[in-house]
């Protein structure tokens, strides 16, 4: 190893020991530890996916343009009831299985062919959970099925006005999604407690 640093021959020789001895090093410095924790991970979205002005506009547009006929202003399916009793590390797991509702039961439903964007917005959403894919909930389930069966029932028993609402509310649902599944500073620095 002298040799190399002294002789400068060895130049091609030491360009050779860096790539093949530090380069592995420091790449596999900055990868997370085998056991570390994944989970946090795996429950995060990129904060650019929701800055995107074509789909947020697109989005809200449709959420706007069904929100007019919605005749029921008492009910609301997403909100902050969602997260009633729901630990803040679950909220991104439990945005993602909403998201996953509302594609799957309302905007790929007939309605797609009734409002302009829906398939765009149904797209969207639908790659958003699937970056969710490797999200999984920690500690007990009880509560985000109890609080996603309570929004199921209420759409339930709007009929066919539950679609409406839901997509009337598209803008919502993609805001709470950004705030629960994107690592956004905390304003205040207060946590609040659940």
């Amino acid at each position: 190893m002298a040799s190399l640093q002294t002789s400068p021959k060895s130049f091609p020789g030491w360009v050779f020991f860096c790539c093949c001895c530090c380069l592995p090093l420091l790449l596999t410095s900055s990868l997370p530890l085998k056991g570390a924790s994944t989970a946090h991970h795996a429950c995060r979205l990129r904060k650019i996916n929701f800055q995107q002005p074509y789909i947020r506009n697109r989005t809200y547009t449709l959420a706007k343009t069904v929100h007019a006929s919605d005749k029921d202003t008492d009910n609301r399916l997403i909100g902050q009831q969602l997260f009633v009793n729901i630990r803040e590390n679950n909220r991104c797991y439990l945005m993602k299985r909403v998201v996953e509702f509302v594609v799957k039961d309302v905007l790929l439903t007939e309605v797609k062919n009734q409002y302009p964007y829906v398939e765009e917005v149904a797209q969207f959403l639908a790659s958003l959970t699937s970056e969710l894919r490797s999200c999984k909930f920690s500690g007990k389930k009880e509560h985000i099925e109890k609080n996603l069966e309570q929004m199921k029932n209420k759409m339930e028993q709007l009929g066919e006005n539950g679609k409406t609402k839901a997509i009337g509310e598209l803008d919502l649902l993609f805001d709470y999604m950004e705030n629960a599944c994107t690592d956004a500073p905390k304003k205040g620095g207060n946590k609040k407690k659940n």
